[in-house]
């Protein structure tokens, strides 16, 4: 499944870059994470909560920041494994300063599913990946404008 938007955050590009490459922040922004661990400079162990509809379950798995160029774009992978279900996607972020303190992020991201997961919430997951998107982006502009 695809999703896409585009999301204006009342920040300088810099302190939007150095927020989406801050584990903690990334911690908070990232629904249903309940831990974030960093491995290496741009790769992180994830714990999180993830459910489409009635289906819920605790998945671990990896977050990757791919091709960073600062503070312009990075692809995000994701990959994680929970109970008889497993979720990968990626998502290409670009960063545009509209102004001094504004900033667009444009997301183009593909996502799977499959197992459990799938079969129960297959009619459900493309709103349930938008969603989440949504409440990521929500939460960066929680944690940007307070930090």
């Amino acid at each position: 499944m695809k999703v896409e938007g585009s999301y204006e955050i009342n920040a300088g590009i810099n302190k939007v870059w150095d927020a989406l490459n801050d584990p903690k922040i990334l911690a908070k922004m990232i629904p249903g994470a309940t831990a974030l661990e960093r491995v290496s400079e741009n790769s992180y162990k994830a714990t999180m909560n993830v459910g489409v509809g009635m289906i819920k379950g605790k998945f671990e798995g990896t977050i990757d920041l791919i091709d960073p160029i600062e503070p312009e774009s990075y692809t995000l992978k994701v990959t994680g494994k929970g109970p008889g279900a497993f979720v990968n996607g990626t998502s290409d972020f670009k960063l545009t300063a509209l102004s001094e303190n504004k900033t667009r992020i444009d997301v183009v991201g593909e996502a799977q599913i499959g197992g459990m997961l799938a079969r129960v919430g297959q009619r459900l997951s493309g709103n349930a990946a938008r969603s989440m998107m949504n409440q990521f982006f929500d939460n960066l502009k929680k944690n940007v404008a307070s930090g």
